[in-house]
Formats: structure tokens, sequence, C-alpha cells
């Protein structure tokens, strides 16, 4: 239950601040996003390995580094955090948000640019936190975020700058039921993300070769 409640809440606080900095055109936001990311991290880590991301999670699943049963209630947790934000935010601010492309840009950019950047994330992530190589270090979870602060300010203006499956979810929802958005976006963060997770998984078996073995972590702590 701890694995899942730290994703909940690791989810939860991307979400919150990808909405408050969002919707109250805060200056920096990808500065705001990828530092909570970052702290996030930190936070949970050492419990539940800290995916906060459905295309992580996919990438632990294919690397080895996670178990099956565990994939679904992570998938749950995320996504209940995302859609809890995203009530939040309208709460706070009386305005709901969720990602979308920037005015001209084609699906095909969008779903490029959704694809490049989560493969770049999930291949920061599995070599930092995946590997033998790397066990221990301290600066994981600065790798993560500064790769989110890159990824926010270069991809988002084309994207939207989900990279994250549940920041495409739980704000639609929550943008289509209690606002005035619409449903049709939603279909870029459920392709996009995993594709880019699943390629990384590929290249990082490629970079390592037979010099790591695909036999899953213990189960931290419950």
């Amino acid at each position: 239950m701890a694995k899942y409640l730290t994703e909940f809440i690791g989810t939860f606080f991307l979400v919150l601040t990808i909405g408050l900095t969002v919707v109250g055109g805060v200056p920096l936001a990808p500065l705001a996003i990828g530092l909570t990311l970052m702290a996030m991290v930190y936070m949970g880590g050492h419990i539940s390995g800290a995916h906060y991301n459905p295309a992580i999670s996919l990438a632990f699943l294919m690397r080895g580094k996670m178990s099956a049963t565990d994939f679904v209630p992570y998938l749950v947790a995320q996504i209940a955090g995302a859609i809890v934000a995203g009530v939040v935010v309208n709460f706070l601010l009386g305005s709901t948000f969720a990602p979308a492309p920037g005015e001209g840009v084609n699906t095909a950019q969008a779903l490029l640019t959704e694809i490049l950047y989560t493969f770049a994330l999930a291949l920061v992530v599995l070599n930092v936190a995946t590997t033998r190589a790397t066990e221990g270090n301290s600066y994981y979870g600065l790798a993560i975020g500064v790769t989110i602060v890159a990824a926010a300010f270069t991809g988002g203006p084309i994207s939207g700058g989900a990279f994250n499956p549940a920041v495409g979810i739980g704000p639609t929802i929550i943008h289509a039921t209690m606002g005035s958005g619409s449903w049709s976006h939603l279909w870029l963060y459920l392709v996009g993300p995993p594709v880019g997770g699943t390629l990384a998984v590929l290249v990082y078996k490629v970079q390592l070769g037979d010099s790591e073995s695909d036999e899953a972590i213990p189960e931290p702590p419950a």
C-alpha cells in the first residue's frame, strides 16, 4: 500500500504544479514543474521507485524492474492522483486545464514531440535509476527533474508538454466534465508517451548489452 500511496502523492503534486503554473500564467512554469518532480522523486524513490508516470511504469515493467502485479495498481494510483489534482486546481483557481498542442501544430508534430521527449525521460530514468553502474547515486532526482525542465521548455509549446499519460488523462477528465474542454487531444497522450517509453527500453538494452540482468529488483517495503 505504501508504494501506491507514494505514486498517488507524487503524481498529485506533479499535476497540481502543472495546473497551477499553467492556469495561473506563472513565469518559468517548466522550472517549477521540473523542481517539483525532482523533489517528489527524492521523496518516493526509495519506496515506490517514483514513477509518477504510466509510461515510466511501462518502461520499468519491460526492463524487469517492477512486477506485473504492481503495474495496474501503479497506473490506478497515478491516474487517481492526476484526477484529484485537476479537481484541486479548479477549486483553487476556478478554472480547469488540459494539455493540448500549440496553435498551428499538426497532429504528427505533436505526437512526435510526445514520443521523443518521453523517450528521453525514460532513457534517463532507466540509466540513472535501474543500472548497477549508477546504483546508489545521489543525482538521480536532479537528472530526471532537469530532463522535464528541458522537455517542458522546448517541447511543451509544440505538444502541450504532457510526456505522461496521467498528465493527459486526469486533467482532461476534469476539463471535459467540469469545464468546457473536449476529449479530442487525449489520444495523443495515451499513444505518444508509451511509444517513447517502449523505444527507450529497446535503446537501453542496446546500450547496456549483456552487462545488466533483466531480473526484477526486490520489492520495496510495503
